[in-house]
């Protein structure tokens, strides 16, 4: 098939777009290579990769690009609620406004996977599990217009949403700002960590589990597509205090402190069900506790100095 991945050099795409390569796709990316990554230099000598540098919001650049595609996979984002709150216009306009331009131009033919966020359940602690009909009460700007962009998706007649939990895991183009990422990379260079509201829980999923739930999306859309799917580990609904208690499992010297002052800026609070993609035949592979121990590896080669003197 032909796939448009846009921010297909980013942490999910970096993993992505060299399986959908190797299942003998033709695929093309197009990103604006923001960070200046490389993370798909080793795809280029692919002749079924195709690359282009652009803006998604540059609808007469991009244009030509949904249109050569059967699928596309809209990755191109500012993600996450931080990002969102410093950068807002890019937010608005990167994060919805283009989707929206998207979903104009496109024909009802053409197969759309979009990944939204389960942070949309919001502070939704000690009502049970999350399912794809419960309510929404986004907290962050980010989880409100992800909401919005869904759905304005649904209305799609070839459209899937997958709902991703907190995404870890190593890739090419890495993000330590994701919590997994973060709290695992803290343990590894400072040695301790301060909580804040550490009861708060929410649902965690591996990048390259992400990577083959749009595959398994592409190969099942027959029966996935005008549906939302919640993407999670399904045994891993815990608190920031128990993946911190995970984490000190690997790295025994780990120092973890409870505040009693402070307040958590993102105050997400859920446990998800992930039984819809389930039930479907769709499995995850990688545990919570494999890709803490492949964090600690992958820090070890990973060394962020660019402020450091030493």
């Amino acid at each position: 098939m032909k796939i448009l991945v846009t921010g297909g050099a980013g942490y999910i795409g970096s993993i992505l777009v060299p399986e959908l390569l190797g299942l003998g796709h033709d695929v093309r990316v197009f990103d604006n290579f923001l960070y200046t990554q490389a993370s798909l230099n080793h795809c280029v000598s692919n002749q079924r990769f195709h690359v282009e540098k652009g803006d998604i919001r540059d609808v007469s650049k991009i244009k030509e690009h949904y249109e050569w595609a059967d699928v596309i996979i809209p990755l191109a984002a500012l993600v996450g609620a931080p990002l969102c709150n410093f950068n807002p216009v890019g937010s608005s306009t990167i994060n919805k406004e283009a989707i929206y331009s998207m979903l104009k131009v496109i024909s009802k033919g053409q197969l759309v996977i979009m990944p939204t966020t389960n942070s949309a359940y919001g502070n939704a602690g000690g009502k049970g599990f999350c399912d794809e009909t419960s309510d929404l009460s986004p907290v962050s700007k980010y989880a409100k217009e992800k909401v919005q962009v869904e759905e304005e998706l649904m209305g799609h007649p070839a459209a899937i949403s997958l709902r991703l939990a907190t995404v870890f895991g190593m890739s090419p183009r890495m993000r330590i700002d994701l919590l997994v990422n973060d709290f695992t990379h803290r343990a590894c260079v400072d040695g301790f960590i301060v909580l804040f509201e550490s009861h708060f829980k929410r649902n965690y999923v591996h990048v390259r589990d992400v990577a083959n739930a749009f595959i398994f999306a592409i190969e099942n859309s027959d029966k996935m597509q005008g549906e939302i799917y919640n993407l999670g580990l399904s045994d891993t609904n815990i608190s920031k205090l128990e993946l911190c208690n995970r984490i000190k499992k690997c790295l025994p010297e780990f120092t973890i402190l409870e505040s009693q002052v402070g307040r958590d800026p993102d105050q997400r609070d859920y446990v998800v069900s992930n039984k819809k993609i389930e039930s479907l035949g769709y499995k995850t592979k990688h545990s919570l506790d494999q890709g803490i121990k492949e964090l600690i590896k992958g820090y070890t080669m990973l060394k962020n100095r660019r402020y450091g003197n030493i």
